[in-house]
């Protein structure tokens, strides 16, 4: 008998994959995913203090050998080029550019301004501009040059959001005794960054295709943390699925883009809402 194809054993061995905003939810979920899988992670993050923890939690869990941290803004070219020149062609094989400003459902009245357009100061827009779009860019423009030039072909994943697809319904964010100029809205930024990163992945999976280097994008929903009862019962009421995503969901697609199952498919844009944007 021939070999056999088992295709639900994906594989990360032997090499090394960059998560961008390491030390967050989904960062931490995912470098642990890549890890699982058998994979090296590299954590970038610019909260020091909460890369040194992630850090220090997952080689609990893993042993030292999983993973390198790197406390890196990705806002500034010169540090991320420096980080890139570092990067070894032999064994580097993805990225994921995770990093993003995104206020939750239960602070989004202390950020910006309420949130709101009238009142949304420019100084907020750059900032989150910079690290969520900005900062993709940057890691892809320098970090991609690399992987051009591996022999092994490597992957760009990039985590847009189910709002880079469809426009936020602001009714979840109401509360309750305030007039409608009083009330939080999911801010803009938000979704121009979801939106924009949509469009650089078809870029990026066309631009070093020859160079077998992959680019795709996750569309994630929301996931289950610390949210209000009232903000949970508004937004199952706009998922088809009735739930938000538990942490661990997301996790094989990822393993997956990452990895060399995924090898034909580039430029692909993926929802895993729990089919809120087939609404």
């Amino acid at each position: 008998m021939g070999k056999q194809n088992n295709a639900l054993q994906v594989c990360l061995n032997n090499k090394e994959f960059i998560v961008t905003g390491a030390a967050g939810l989904l960062g931490k979920q995912f470098s642990k995913a890549i890890i699982e899988a058998g994979g090296r992670v590299i954590l970038l993050d610019i909260d020091e203090d909460r890369l040194v923890k992630t850090a220090a939690e997952l080689k609990e869990s893993f042993g030292p050998g999983c993973l390198f941290a790197q406390h890196l803004d990705i806002t500034k070219e010169e540090q991320v080029k420096s980080f890139a020149q570092n990067l070894n062609p032999q064994t580097i094989a993805g990225l994921v550019n995770n990093a993003a400003v995104n206020p939750t459902s239960e602070n989004i009245d202390q950020q910006s301004g309420l949130g709101r357009l009238e009142s949304f100061a420019i100084s907020a827009w750059e900032r989150e501009i910079s690290v969520g779009l900005t900062g993709a860019f940057l890691m892809s423009k320098h970090v991609g040059q690399v992987f051009a030039r591996c022999s092994h072909g490597c992957s760009i994943v990039n985590i847009s959001s189910d709002l880079g697809i469809i426009g936020p319904d602001q009714s979840l964010y109401r509360k309750e005794g305030l007039l409608d100029l009083q009330q939080p809205k999911k801010p803009i930024t938000y979704s121009v960054i979801k939106s924009g990163l949509i469009g650089m992945t078809r870029y990026l999976a066309t631009y070093w295709a020859e160079d077998q280097v992959r680019c795709n994008a996750i569309c994630p929903g929301g996931v289950y943390t610390d949210q209000s009862e009232q903000f949970l019962e508004r937004i199952e009421r706009l998922i088809p699925l009735g739930r938000m995503a538990q942490l661990h969901e997301y996790d094989s697609l990822v393993v997956y883009l990452l990895s060399e199952h995924s090898s034909y498919m580039t430029g692909s844009i993926i929802s895993i809402d729990g089919g809120r944007t087939a609404l």
